[in-house]
């Protein structure tokens, strides 16, 4: 098995030290990095630093605002670190106005994204599975009026009061990638095997529909790398 991680769970060091991040990250044994953000370093230097490491990219996650206000821009830096995977990491869908909105860009620029060979998508927390002010369930309105993939945040689905399996089953075929994470029914982030999140079932779902787990662990206790070891530990014995 290859995991990946989100680069947000060592974001205490990538700011000052993406380099010296995605090479400890590579000698842990992920194999790809989902990235939160570039600090201003260039396309160039990003590839350089991924392939030095013997590391690919599995996605981003970028705000749907920078998509549409910076779209060329976006566009080429992605192109030029072989990412074919934009994922929005949350958009305020508070009201029907908001949502309407957001739902008719999403399906817009995955019509552009698509053509240029990357494919969008949306990464869940948990108040999209409760009304928003106007009372809609924000992801049922997504999944039926979008056909966007979906990166599935499983703790954020069990933090909801939903069962992350059982999401996994019904979304399959908008399933390109999931996010594998730990954590508290009260909304408290743990490295993977720390929570009650059914993380090991959500790990064996995964590995019966042949998706990519993507690891994101967000506490910093006591660091991002401690945790994202932590994580790559309990991955590696679920194989077993």
């Amino acid at each position: 098995m290859e995991y990946g991680i989100q680069m947000y769970s060592v974001r205490d060091i990538t700011e000052k030290d993406m380099d010296g991040a995605l090479k400890a990250l590579a000698e842990m044994g992920y194999k790809n990095v989902e990235f939160a953000g570039f600090f201003g370093i260039p396309a160039q230097e990003i590839a350089d630093m991924l392939a030095k490491y013997g590391l690919t990219v599995s996605g981003t996650h970028t705000g749907l605002n920078e998509i549409v206000d910076h779209y060329e821009e976006t566009l080429a830096y992605h192109k030029a670190i072989g990412n074919k995977r934009i994922i929005v990491p949350g958009h305020d869908l508070s009201t029907k106005a908001k949502l309407d909105d957001f739902i008719d860009k999403m399906n817009e620029y995955a019509a552009k994204l698509a053509a240029e060979g990357i494919t969008l998508g949306y990464h869940n927390h948990d108040h999209e599975f409760k009304p928003n002010d106007d009372g809609q369930i924000i992801y049922d309105e997504i999944v039926a009026r979008t056909d966007i993939a979906l990166e599935i945040d499983t703790y954020w689905v069990y933090a909801a009061g939903k069962d992350p399996v059982a999401l996994m089953e019904q979304l399959k075929d908008r399933l390109p990638v999931i996010h594998i994470k730990d954590g508290l029914a009260n909304r408290e982030g743990k490295p993977l095997g720390m929570g009650t999140a059914p993380v090991a079932d959500v790990y064996k779902k995964a590995v019966a529909l042949n998706v990519p787990m993507v690891v994101e662990s967000e506490t910093l206790t006591p660091d991002g790398l401690t945790e994202a070891k932590i994580c790559i530990e309990f991955l590696k014995a679920q194989e077993k």
